[in-house]
């Protein structure tokens, strides 16, 4: 999974990449003029990983991994400059957009004031000007072939008005109804607006534990998911990433901070995204594979190799708690509780599965 972090200038982003990620990309008091993105690749958590990697004792233990990055910031009604931080974030899979809580004044607000909930509505406005901007030439240039004598394709035209009907009327593009084959017909065109996202409230050190009030108003500004609405603060996370992990936890006890921003940003994109993990074990590696929510074993089987999709016979699936309740894999089996599933299984959240399959 691919996340790209942004946000308005001065907003901290640098410093939750470096929170998120455990890596120390420099951070400055003034304007960032990366030319090159931050990129950190950080494994995903799973204590289910670790517990059969305990009971397998594998050649190779492996995760699920997020890869975070992190460019300039956005300035707002700069349409060139934003224009080159959109085509660096339209390949993400999710956004996490920063907007600036904390008050420090050695570091400029490009607004001069701090106002989450403007910051994240100017955000949002400037996402869905770029996606507007595609909409129109894209609509253009049907125009102009046609006059040209060459047919526009009615389907994709019949889209593109209803992006453009749904951007003009301030609504993004993720919140805007599509059939699969809507979604399909889009996925080209790398709109920023369908991305899914995750608001970040980059907080001072004297609110952590503190009720944020700012989640709601940003949810109701922007009528946004709230549960998708986070607070955190960057300088403290990126201190406590920068911590051998027990110490890490001790300091996360000691300031009230119930989760790492790490584990609360990767369970928030995983609930996001609607992804779950499917487990496969044995001596030589214990892994977990990261899917959509309601895939069929069919197309699980393909995320592990083609040839496995290919030759798909039958999947041996055992639940991840009988497993652990019954000690083994003879012992699942004995209790009947190991299941010989079809290619329209739908896999669930850590099923341990062995593929059978034949090429």
């Amino acid at each position: 999974m691919k996340i790209a972090i942004t946000g308005l200038q001065n907003s901290g982003k640098t410093t939750v990449f470096n929170a998120l990620t455990g890596m120390s990309a420099q951070t400055s008091i003034y304007a960032s003029s990366m030319d090159e993105p931050n990129v950190g690749s950080v494994r995903v958590n799973d204590k289910r990983v670790e517990t059969l990697s305990d009971i397998y004792k594998p050649k190779k233990t492996t995760y699920s991994s997020i890869i975070y990055s992190d460019f300039q910031g956005l300035t707002k009604g700069d349409t060139a400059h934003n224009r080159k931080v959109f085509e660096f974030i339209r390949d993400a899979d999710a956004i996490v957009e920063v907007v600036r809580a904390f008050e420090d004044d050695a570091i400029v607000h490009p607004d001069n004031s701090i106002d989450p909930a403007r910051d994240a509505a100017n955000l949002e406005a400037e996402l869905l000007l770029y996606d507007l901007e595609l909409v129109e030439k894209r609509l253009g240039r049907m125009s102009d072939a046609a006059k040209r004598g060459k047919r526009p394709d009615e389907a994709e035209k019949k889209i593109l008005e209803k992006c453009k009907e749904a951007l003009y009327k301030e609504i993004p593009l993720r919140k805007t109804p599509f059939t699969p084959e809507e979604q399909k017909a889009i996925v080209h065109l790398q709109f920023i607006s369908v991305i899914p996202k995750i608001i970040v409230i980059n907080i001072s050190e004297d609110a952590i534990g503190k009720t944020n009030p700012l989640i709601e108003e940003i949810a109701a500004r922007l009528s946004f998911d709230r549960n998708a609405v986070i607070s955190l603060s960057g300088k403290i996370e990126m201190e406590i990433a920068q911590l051998p992990p027990g110490e890490a936890e001790s300091f996360l006890k000691d300031m009230g901070i119930e989760e790492s921003a790490r584990d609360k940003v990767v369970n928030k994109g995983y609930e996001l995204l609607g992804l779950i993990s499917f487990l496969t074990s044995g001596e030589d590696e214990v892994r977990a594979w990261t899917i959509t929510r309601g895939m069929s074993a069919l197309e699980a089987a393909g995320k592990i190799h083609s040839d496995i999709e290919r030759g798909f016979i039958r999947a041996e699936v055992v639940a991840y708690d009988d497993f652990i309740a019954s000690g083994t894999m003879a012992g699942v089996k004995k209790a009947g509780l190991a299941r010989l599933e079809g290619k329209n299984y739908v896999v669930a959240d850590g099923d341990i599965i062995n593929f059978r399959f034949n090429v």
